[in-house]
């Protein structure tokens, strides 16, 4: 028995193979763009409904000021309300989750399909969201690779699978483009010369602003852990880390709060003419409140920094028992001299109470106090316990902070 040969409609066959290879030759020549969400099809919806919340676990905001969250069924919007200092807008994002549809009535350019799957952080302070959310593995880009800190971002460095970007104010568009990520992290400063946030929109990127650098408060900053989260739908998980850091902060904080003797202590250093001290508002101070100090400048209600003379901080510190947050260059007590012998009349230089946040810096100078240290108020505050209230934490050993000697 023959099998009958169906015969080929070859003038079919004939465009459909030259349909093929001009498609081919499109693809191979053109430039990246993010017309559809590289997304892994798995975490997208197969077939949208209507009524079903595509966001069950959401994060609850109770301590960043300037972070919130609005959800809907398939998309969430995200609002920096005070990007940077004395900013007259803040920003919003529309994060949609991938195969649903995207919702009318806002600006394109501010609609990012979540989950990402790949991103670039134009600061190191964001890095550590990434390794707690255990996302690392999509990190494409950095600003400065030899800054980094973070083991887990570290290691993808070395395997060469994260390029180097370029800072704030000279990021590196071109690359930026052919790496085409489906988000860029960074922070504004008000500064249109120096802010990169105009120019990567301008290019057609998907660019966010953390802003966690205007909380007031330790917790307040690392906080913003759920801000990187959104992006991913990491939610559950950020939700219980910091949870979890919350907890431990305020354990610790709680073990100084009946305690009457509270040293004075003092920050900074002289700068170029100008000692910048923290305002009784700031961060710094709330840290040192929770440690149980008694900060010479907690009385001042401004939430930025003081520019200061030599002589107004020596007038109210010189007998301060306690000075920290110094200059990185210092190596040791003769640095110190050595750059001003004006800091040999304060106590704290005399009783050798000299205490700096950079027990952990990189040989190329980058300071973990300022990436990781973010992420881990609490670790940050047992140190400062240590110092101020040894005996409180008799078993803390110093982590980001070291004594100089």
């Amino acid at each position: 028995m023959k099998l009958l040969k169906t015969p080929h409609p070859k003038p079919i066959v004939f465009l459909f193979q030259l349909l093929l290879i001009a498609t081919l030759i499109i693809a191979c020549n053109s430039t990246k763009i993010n017309i559809f969400p590289k997304t892994n099809n798995n975490t997208c919806v197969q077939k949208y409904d209507l009524k079903t919340d595509y966001f069950p676990n959401k994060i609850k905001i109770t301590h960043a000021t300037g972070l919130a969250v609005e959800y809907h069924k398939h998309y969430k919007v995200v609002t920096i309300k005070n990007p940077w200092q004395n900013a007259k807008t803040g920003f919003q994002y529309v994060l949609v989750q991938c195969g649903s549809p995207t919702p009318q009535g806002f600006n394109q350019t501010q609609v990012i399909t979540v989950p990402v799957n790949s991103i670039v952080s134009l600061s190191t302070t964001h890095l550590p969201h990434l390794a707690k959310l255990g996302v690392v593995d999509k990190l494409i880009g950095v600003s400065n690779s030899k800054q980094v800190n973070t083991p887990d971002v570290v290691e993808r460095i070395k395997a060469g699978k994260v390029s180097q970007i370029g800072k704030n104010d000279n990021v590196d568009i071109e690359k930026l483009l052919e790496l085409n990520p489906d988000l860029v992290t960074t922070y504004g400063t008000g500064n249109s010369q120096t802010d990169s946030y105009a120019k990567l929109t301008e290019a057609g990127l998907k660019v966010a602003i953390n802003a966690e650098y205007m909380e007031d408060t330790p917790l307040g900053r690392s906080e913003w852990l759920k801000f990187t989260a959104l992006f991913f739908n990491k939610e559950e998980q950020a939700e219980k880390i910091f949870n979890e850091i919350a907890y431990k902060y305020k354990q610790i904080a709680q073990k100084v709060k009946s305690v009457k003797n509270r040293p004075t202590v003092f920050v900074g250093f002289n700068f170029k003419g100008t000692w910048y001290m923290p305002g009784g508002k700031s961060y710094v101070a709330k840290y040192l409140a929770d440690a149980g100090a008694n900060y010479l400048w907690s009385n001042d209600k401004s939430f930025g920094s003081l520019p200061l003379s030599f002589e107004v901080v020596l007038e109210r510190a010189a007998n301060a028992d306690y000075w920290l947050n110094f200059s990185q260059s210092w190596n040791n007590l003769k640095d110190l001299v050595a750059e001003d012998n004006r800091y040999a009349d304060f106590k704290a230089v005399k009783q050798g109470n000299l205490y700096n946040n950079n027990a952990r810096v990189n040989e190329n100078g980058g300071n973990d106090y300022w990436e990781n240290g973010i992420s881990n108020p609490d670790v940050v505050l047992s140190d400062l316990l240590k110092i101020i209230h040894s005996d409180i934490l008799p078993n803390h050993q110093l982590f980001y902070y070291r004594k100089l000697i």
